[in-house]
């Protein structure tokens, strides 16, 4: 008898010309044998009509919907029961959540939370603003950061920060890249721990499996 999958309903901006790197990466690997990412991405949703992010999931035959607002509460909960969706991502989506249930919506936000977060911190700014503070001396990290969703922006509780060294010769550019390049090492696995009930978000409080895995996914914290 066949398993069934956890549904995850993936919330995507990208731009009109392309992004949803992240998106495709988490389609990806729930599609390898096995999967790293052992549920169903069974819609994305998108605020760029015929964008990059819808021409990746035409491409990848994953169902696509435009939606250009409001951004309310009504809304969010209409997409979730459409698409029977048990769990939703927020990969790069820049609009502010309300009305969904925190403990099952996870967002990705590449730079140290909160400190470098906010409606303002998105992309590129927060690269710039994460170098700028280095370069003030203030800081020698970044990091990949991923959260549980409250209706405050990259204010959630957080269950994994990945530290992700600056080098002295970085750019705003190279930053990103290397940042780019650990969230889509580790979105997948991460997610994966959210949506099988390793990860769980009780209350206010993250509770873990074992200590050896929140070893592993705060290891900033140690």
């Amino acid at each position: 008898m066949q398993k069934t999958l956890p549904n995850i309903l993936v919330f995507a901006s990208g731009t009109k010309t392309g992004g949803g790197s992240g998106f495709e990466t988490m389609v990806r690997t729930a599609r390898t044998r096995p999967p790293i990412l052992d549920a169903r991405i069974c819609a994305v949703v998108t605020n760029h009509l015929h964008g990059g992010v819808w021409q990746k999931a035409q491409a990848f035959g994953i169902p696509a919907e435009y939606w250009g607002g409001p951004y309310d509460a009504g809304g969010y909960q209409h997409f979730v029961k459409h698409f029977h969706a048990d769990y939703v991502m927020l990969s790069g989506w820049l609009k502010l959540v309300t009305g969904i249930d925190p403990a099952r919506t996870i967002n990705i936000h590449p730079g140290p939370l909160p400190r470098f977060g906010g409606p303002q911190l998105y992309g590129h700014h927060v690269h710039e603003a994460v170098m700028a503070a280095y370069r003030r001396g203030e800081i020698t990290h970044s990091a990949v950061t991923i959260h549980f969703v409250d209706e405050r922006y990259d204010r959630g509780p957080i269950f994994f920060a990945l530290p992700v060294p600056i080098e002295p010769g970085d750019t705003v550019e190279t930053l990103a890249a290397r940042v780019n390049r650990a969230e889509h090492e580790w979105q997948s696995r991460v997610l994966n721990y959210v949506v099988h009930g390793q990860v769980r978000l009780v209350g206010e409080e993250v509770i873990y499996e074992s200590e050896e895995l929140r070893r592993l996914l705060r290891p900033e914290a140690h």
